[in-house]
């Protein structure tokens, strides 16, 4: 801009004032141009100028600043009514031990069943064969009672007293090999036994059954006889 009013004091020619007329008008131009939009009017001695911004480097994190102030308490929980809940309790154990004394009350004198912690043994009163016994056994659930201990041997023997008879088919039995007696549950016999004295004999060659009397003792029989019979039932799949 200076070159061009220096050209005019030197007396330059029309057309040359013109083209520098156009020049210093273009040059207008692009400087505003150049402006951001939105600069306020300024002075000349106050000029918009033109900033250029770049990223800088990432600063280091700062120090954790001070734990803050506890927040506002909740809202107050339900209290516990425990000696009212102990109470309930309590009061439900009892109905618990009162229905199951009911229970054991019905079964045994209803529906004429005996039981220990394991086992339920019930004293069916129809006179069958052996074979026809332990089918009707199963039929139900169970098998033809197998007393391997002492208890069993006793709870069976007073149940058959009870109820009056005198002798009742049990689950033993040396059907598949004679003289090698085992329980109907195909278990073989232990030490346990209550045979009676003189027995087992298999007289007349056909006694491969075992039936027990009213005082506990075993002996075997012909399993084509009929008699009443025990059955056994595990509680657990009762």
């Amino acid at each position: 801009m200076v070159q061009i009013y220096n050209r005019l004091e030197t007396g330059a020619t029309v057309p040359q004032v013109l083209v520098m007329k156009r020049d210093l008008a273009l040059i207008g131009l692009a400087f505003l141009w150049l402006l951001p939009l939105g600069c306020p009017q300024q002075t000349a001695e106050d000029a918009c100028s033109l900033h250029i911004l770049v990223p800088g480097l990432k600063g280091e994190k700062g120090d954790s600043g001070d734990i803050g102030p506890p927040g506002p308490n909740g809202e107050p929980g339900i209290p516990c009514e425990c000696s009212q809940l102990r109470k309930a309790i309590g009061e439900m154990d009892n109905q618990v031990t009162q229905l199951t004394t009911e229970l054991k009350f019905i079964k045994n004198a209803v529906a004429g069943v005996r039981e220990t912690d394991s086992k339920i043994y019930l004293l069916v009163k129809e006179e069958k064969r052996y074979v026809d016994a332990q089918l009707s056994c199963q039929g139900r659930g169970g098998t033809l009672g197998m007393p391997k201990d002492e208890a069993a041997n006793g709870l069976m023997a007073a149940y058959i007293a009870q109820a009056g008879l005198a002798r009742v088919f049990i689950g033993i039995n040396d059907l598949d090999r004679e003289g090698t007696f085992v329980y109907s549950d195909r278990s073989p016999m232990q030490t346990f036994n209550k045979w009676r004295s003189g027995e087992p004999n298999n007289a007349y060659d056909e006694e491969d059954c075992v039936e027990m009397v009213a005082s506990g003792g075993w002996n075997d029989v012909a399993c084509h006889v009929t008699m009443h019979f025990l059955c056994e039932f595990d509680k657990e799949h009762v």
